[in-house]
């Protein structure tokens, strides 16, 4: 089984909650945090890359207030 290796998102600069991606040999992209790395999310570079322009067009602002 390959290793994966985690890279942490360096919009988490030196905080405490921190998010890891992994891309796997099958081409798809785990993310977790680090206050659950147990809970671990798979999903498409495809799916990724539409969440990533969501979050930067700022479609999901209102969750965080």
């Amino acid at each position: 089984m390959a290793v994966q290796i985690w890279q942490k998102s360096s919009f988490s600069g030196d905080t405490a909650n921190c998010i890891y991606v992994a891309a796997t040999a099958g081409g798809a992209v785990k993310l977790c945090e680090s206050d659950d790395p147990e809970v671990v999310i798979t999903t498409t570079p495809d799916r990724l890359r539409v969440l990533l322009r969501g979050v930067r067009a700022g479609e999901f602002d209102h969750l965080a207030d």
